[in-house]
C-alpha cells in the first residue's frame, strides 16, 4: 500500500514516465514479432535447403530462372557423390498474387516419391491428403495455409490456374514460411502450367515433357556439399547450384542486419522510457527528502532505503511493461487478422518475445532507479530533515 502511495503522490508525472515505458515496449514487441517472422521465413529455408543442394538456372529453387530440359537430371546423376536427384517444376502465381511480405505465391510440381526416402522437408496436411503417384496428369492440388485463406478454398473446392480448374484435395497445416504459399500440383501438370508460360518463340522450340525449373540434389553420405555444387556447377555451365551453407550465407547474414535495426528502433523508445525513469526517481527523492531523513534517524539502514525506492523503480517499468505488451499484441493480432484474408501474415509474436519484453522493461526500471535510490540512501540524516 505504501508503495502505491507512493506512486499516486504525483499522478501525472507517473502516468507519463510509465507511457514512456508503455511505447517503448509496444515498439519492441512490434518490431520483435515482425523479426520474428523474418526469421520463420529464413528458418523455414534453412530447413527446406539441410542436406541437399538446388541446381537451377537462376534465382532461389528455379523461381524467377529461367527453364532448364529434364535430360540434364542424367547429367547430374553421372557426377560423382551424387546419390538421389529429383526434378521440379515451379512458377509464381499469377492469378492469386497479391500483396504480402516474404516469398511470392508459387505453384510446384515435383515426382512423387523420386526423392527415394531422402526429404525431410515435408510440411504436415492439416485436413484433406498429400499428392500421390495416382495423380499424375490430373488437375488436382494442395494448397498452402496462406493460399486457402486468400482464396477462401478447403478440401473439395477449387481454384483456378492459367484458365485451368484444380480441385483442392489438401490443405497444409501454417508454417509460417514458403509452404503456407505453395500450391502443389503433380510434376506433369506443373510441366504443362509452365510450359504454357513461355513466350511462343521458346514454347514452340521444348516439349512441355522436357521441362524442368530446378533439381534437387542429395549427395552421397559424407560428400562435402560445397565441394560437390563447385563442381556441378563446372559439369553444368550456365547454372547455380545452391547449398544449405550458401543460402544461410546469403541470406541469413542479410537478415541479422534487418532484424538488428528494426529491434534496435524499439530498443532506442525504451532508452527513452528509462531516462524518463530515472528523471521521476530523481524527483521522487527530491521531494521525500525529509521523509528519507525521518527514516534514517529512526535507524532505517540504506539499504532499505535503496531497495524501496528500487522496487518502486521497478514497479513503473513493469506496469509499462504490461501495458505495452498488451498494446503491441493487439496491435499484432489486428493486423494479422485484417491480411490473413489476403494471406498476409506479417508479425509472430511469441511467448519468448512478451517475456523478454517483460523483463526488460522490469530491469529498465530497476536499473534507472539505482542512482537516484543511492543518492537517497547517501543523504545526512540531520541535513534531510532541515531540507525544504
Amino acid at each position: 500500500m505504501q508503495l502505491l502511495r507512493n506512486l499516486a503522490r504525483r499522478r501525472l508525472r507517473t502516468g507519463l514516465t510509465v507511457s514512456g515505458i508503455t511505447i517503448g515496449i509496444w515498439a519492441l514487441v512490434v518490431f520483435s514479432s515482425m523479426a520474428n517472422k523474418v526469421d520463420a521465413l529464413v528458418s523455414g529455408g534453412s530447413d527446406y535447403y539441410a542436406g541437399k543442394i538446388v541446381v537451377s538456372d537462376g534465382g532461389f529453387g528455379g523461381i524467377g530462372g529461367q527453364p532448364m530440359r529434364l535430360a540434364d537430371l542424367d547429367a547430374l546423376i553421372a557426377i560423382d557423390g551424387v546419390d538421389v536427384v529429383v526434378p521440379t517444376v515451379a512458377m509464381i502465381a499469377q492469378e492469386i498474387q497479391g500483396v504480402s511480405f516474404g516469398p511470392p505465391d508459387q505453384v510446384w510440381g515435383t515426382p512423387v516419391g523420386a526423392d527415394e526416402g531422402r526429404e525431410t522437408y515435408n510440411p504436415p496436411v492439416a485436413t484433406g491428403r498429400s499428392l500421390t503417384a495416382d495423380d499424375e496428369g490430373t488437375d488436382v492440388a494442395v494448397l498452402g495455409s496462406s493460399i486457402a485463406a486468400k482464396r477462401n478454398a478447403g478440401v473439395g473446392d477449387t481454384i483456378t490456374l492459367d484458365g485451368r480448374n484444380f480441385e483442392v484435395v489438401g490443405v497444409l497445416e501454417p508454417t509460417l514460411s514458403t509452404p503456407d504459399v505453395t500450391i502443389a500440383v503433380p510434376f506433369t501438370t506443373a510441366q504443362g502450367l509452365v510450359h504454357a508460360d513461355l513466350p511462343a518463340v521458346v514454347r514452340d522450340a521444348v516439349d512441355a515433357a522436357q521441362l524442368a525449373t530446378s533439381f534437387t540434389v542429395f549427395p552421397t553420405d559424407g560428400v562435402d556439399h560445397d565441394a560437390l555444387a563447385t563442381t556441378i556447377e563446372a559439369r553444368l555451365p550456365g547454372i547455380e547450384a545452391l547449398t544449405g551453407d550458401a543460402y544461410d550465407q546469403s541470406v541469413g547474414s542479410s537478415v541479422s542486419v534487418f532484424n538488428s535495426i528494426i529491434v534496435g528502433i524499439g530498443l532506442v523508445s525504451l532508452i527513452v522510457g528509462g531516462l524518463s525513469v530515472i528523471n521521476t526517481m530523481a524527483m521522487s527523492v527530491a521531494e521525500r527528502t525529509r521523509e528519507i531523513g525521518i527514516k534514517r534517524a529512526i535507524g532505517a539502514r540504506r539499504r532499505r532505503v535503496v531497495r524501496e525506492l528500487v522496487v518502486e523503480a521497478g514497479v513503473i517499468g513493469t506496469i509499462g511493461g504490461l501495458l505495452g505488451i498488451a498494446f503491441g499484441a493487439l496491435v499484432v493480432v489486428l493486423v494479422n487478422e485484417a491480411g490473413r484474408s489476403s494471406g498476409t501474415v506479417l508479425f509472430d509474436l511469441t511467448p519468448n518475445t512478451a517475456i523478454f519484453a517483460l523483463a526488460f522493461s522490469t530491469i529498465l526500471g530497476i536499473v534507472a532507479g539505482i542512482v537516484p535510490a543511492w543518492s537517497a540512501a547517501r543523504l545526512d540524516p540531520v541535513a534531510a530533515l532541515r531540507y525544504e
